[in-house]
């Protein structure tokens, strides 16, 4: 058995109309295949680019270990030169990933290689994020604290991605006082025997290609496993529908702040508790379906 899962909507290219009316109006995921053909990113952005580039830069890593309570919000397992970062993942399969590396900070002579997308959007110009992984590493099921529109650019190699609505949390073991899933579950071939209401959740799941963007709406689960090595670029634009903003200003000056509180106080206590929340919750939903 498989997750309930339909292809995301493709398409070649897009107008600002069409992607207002078709997908952001109604919150609909979608990839378009051509759509940065004119960016020099399209022809230029490959692992070994990066390296030239930015080979001396220190990046932070982080792989796919539970979280802890001795962990800092988004705080680094590891760090490595860029240089030796991308030798390992072009050597061997590795954990390691960086996640929201913000270029314009680090090197900003690749802003010169990309444009904000003309689509009848405001985007956040500050925060161009970059995201690399090996073969077989991924991201925990989640959603961005900010709730926002995103607009997901893949460069070298292949990417498996899986997204879920807001509709779908009762179905998903959503950890309470967070932004993710049970991190024991694996969401490319879920166990469900342990996991059963994973049997009920509905989704939608694409593999990206160089060269392709995916928009994901705003709050959208995401998993994202790296078929390949290779990397990507997120261009955000913040969430605009009234209850979705208000949840990311929970998320930011509440809901954040109380959660490392918690971990101070209790501990690996609060973690285990709010994993174990996560099973009760979502099977105490299942038997009253």
């Amino acid at each position: 058995m498989k997750l309930q899962l339909k292809e995301i909507p493709r398409v070649r290219n897009i107008n600002k109309a069409d992607f207002i009316k078709h997908y952001y109006k109604p919150q609909k995921p979608v990839v378009i295949e051509r759509f940065i053909e004119d960016w020099p990113a399209f022809s230029k952005w490959n692992l070994d680019y990066m390296k030239a580039v930015a080979g001396e830069k220190t990046v932070p890593l982080y792989d796919d270990r539970p979280v802890s309570h001795s962990d800092g919000f988004n705080e680094p397992h590891a760090k490595m030169n860029m240089g030796d970062y991308i030798d390992l993942l072009k050597k061997e399969p590795t954990r390691y990933r960086i996640f929201l590396w913000n270029i314009l900070k680090e090197v900003p002579q690749l802003r010169q290689d990309f444009s904000y997308p003309n689509l009848g959007i405001s985007f956040m110009k500050g925060l161009p994020m970059l995201f690399f992984g090996g073969k077989n590493s991924y991201t925990f099921m989640h959603y961005d604290i900010d709730l926002a529109n995103i607009f997901h650019f893949h460069f070298e190699g292949k990417k498996e991605v899986i997204l879920f609505d807001q509709s779908q949390n009762k179905h998903l073991y959503k950890v309470p006082f967070s932004l993710i899933t049970r991190e024991d579950i694996d969401f490319s071939n879920p166990d469900f025997n342990q996991w059963p209401a994973l049997k009920h959740a509905k989704g939608l799941v694409t593999e990206l290609n160089h060269g392709e963007v995916l928009y994901i709406p705003e709050g959208y689960w995401h998993y994202m496993k790296y078929v390949t090595p290779g990397f990507s670029m997120s261009l955000r634009s913040i969430a605009k529908r009234p209850k979705n903003l208000g949840k990311a200003l929970y998320n930011i000056f509440i809901m954040r702040h109380l959660d490392n509180f918690m971990r101070r106080l209790k501990g690996q206590r609060w973690i285990d508790w709010k994993n174990a929340q996560a099973i009760a919750k979502t099977h105490n939903h299942i038997k009253n379906l």
